[in-house]
Parts: C-alpha cells; sequence; structure tokens
C-alpha cells in the first residue's frame, strides 16, 4: 500500500495505459481520479474501480481546453482535499504519414492534444503538488528519443514531454516536487488493436510489433501501471528529471535501418 491515501489525477484513465496505471494505483491504496472525454466509459470505469473496491471518481474532460483542465484539478481537490500526483498520459499517436501529408492545422492540434495538455496538466497541479511534496508523470514514448519512421508530428510531442519534465524538474526541486516521464515501447492496448484491425493481418501485425521487443512481447498496461506507481512513491524520493523507459529491450541491438 505505498500510495495509501494519496490521491491522484490520471487523464486518459479510461483505457489503455491509463486505466492500466488507475487500477495498479488504486491496488496500492491510492485515490484516483480519472479523465477523459467519454463520459459512458467513464462512469463504466468508475464503477469498475469502485467494485475493486479503490476510491475513485470520473470527471469528464477534454484535455485540449484549457477550462476543462481547471475543472479537473479544482473538482479533484475539492473531492479529496489535496493532490498527490498527475500523470499527464491523455494523447494520440496519428497513422503514418510523413511530413508532406500533414497540415500544419494537424500539427498544431496534435501538438496541443499531446503535449499542450501536458503543460496544463503540469501547470494547474503544481500549486497543489507544492503543499503536499508530489510529483508529475508525463506519459511519452521510446519514440521521443529513438525516433520514429513516418512519424513527424507524433515524435516532436512526446520528445517536449521530455523537455519539460527536465524544465520542471530542475524549477520545482526546491519545493520538493519530482517530475519524471516514462517513455515505453509497444504496449498492448485499445489504439495498438485498432491499428492492427486495419492492417491486411491483424494477427501478423501484432506478432511483428511483439518482435521489435528482446523479450518478445508487448508489456501490459498495468506492467508500465507499476512502474508509474513506483515513480508516484516514496520508493522513488531521489529519482526527478528522468526519462524511464520501460521497453522490453526494444531500443537495445543493431536492426535494419536502411531500405532501397
Amino acid at each position: 500500500m505505498k500510495l495509501k491515501d494519496r490521491v491522484a489525477i490520471i487523464t486518459g484513465g479510461t483505457k489503455g495505459i491509463g486505466l492500466g496505471c488507475a487500477r495498479i494505483f488504486g491496488k496500492h491504496g491510492c485515490k484516483v481520479v480519472i479523465a477523459a472525454r467519454d463520459e459512458t466509459i467513464g462512469r463504466t470505469v468508475e464503477k469498475e474501480l469502485r467494485d475493486s473496491a479503490i476510491d475513485s471518481l470520473f470527471i469528464p474532460c477534454d484535455v485540449s481546453k484549457e477550462e476543462d483542465m481547471v475543472r479537473l484539478v479544482e473538482r479533484s481537490v475539492e473531492k479529496f482535499g489535496h493532490l498527490n500526483c498527475i500523470v499527464n498520459n491523455a494523447g494520440w499517436h496519428p497513422p503514418a504519414l510523413t511530413i508532406d501529408q500533414i497540415s500544419v492545422e494537424e500539427f498544431e492540434s496534435l501538438l496541443r492534444l499531446n503535449l499542450t495538455s501536458t503543460f496544463m496538466g503540469c501547470k494547474f497541479a503544481i500549486p497543489h503538488l507544492k503543499k503536499t511534496k508530489g510529483n508529475i508523470i508525463n506519459m511519452s514514448s521510446e519514440v521521443a528519443i529513438i525516433g520514429q519512421t513516418s512519424a513527424p508530428s507524433y515524435v516532436p510531442t512526446k520528445a517536449g514531454q521530455i523537455g519539460l519534465t527536465r524544465a520542471l524538474a530542475l524549477d520545482l526541486a526546491a519545493d520538493g516536487v519530482r517530475v519524471n516521464a516514462v517513455c515505453p515501447a509497444g504496449v498492448m492496448t485499445p489504439l495498438v488493436k485498432e491499428w492492427a484491425e486495419s492492417e491486411y493481418d491483424p494477427e501478423a501485425a501484432l506478432a511483428l510489433v511483439d518482435k521489435w521487443h528482446a523479450l518478445g512481447r508487448m508489456a501490459t498496461a498495468e506492467e508500465i501501471g507499476e512502474v508509474c506507481a513506483f515513480l508516484a512513491s516514496d520508493e522513488a524520493s531521489f529519482i526527478t528529471g528522468q526519462a524511464i523507459c520501460p521497453d522490453g529491450g526494444a531500443s537495445l541491438g543493431y536492426g535494419i535501418k536502411y531500405h532501397e
């Protein structure tokens, strides 16, 4: 129960990595606020967590809207009295496209969804986190570090999260607030399954992603949740400004990079 009586906000908390974090944080005794746009799914997940004896609250939120992010933090503190952690997880990976296929408007839209939302989550949570000497976890991606083909909009948004993490870690250290980024490789999520279903052979597509990893498989959302729970706990009290990569060895070793 290393997160007992603590309160965490998790954006994008109704599915994928966000839901994995919510389940794991709750398992460790945390009170969890899950935020997402779809209220029907949100209420269902809220009930699931409560049925598992997790003190939880769903708050409808579009993370790209400033007023929604302000309300998310304010309502969370009103409900539970304090805030110990925010996991800025909400985001999206668009289909594979080259830079000539992406409009400036599409780039800026993704920038707001993936990076500006993280900035807002940090900004509005920080006054409360200073009171509890809490922490921030920004859900980036391993491709922010190693790059990815046909992703000239997604990679910069994820790399920006790491830059923001390091800047805030320095600014907030004197206040006892830690800031870290988590950078997963492949994770079995609804988004990955949706991508696979768009391929000619979905099963083969998922098998290929498994083979990116030295361990031979993608991570589960709950495995990433455990990494985040560690960072949110006192066990990680001397870790700040880091980009932690739970990648199953995906970044290790040589690989074929050049195709004629």
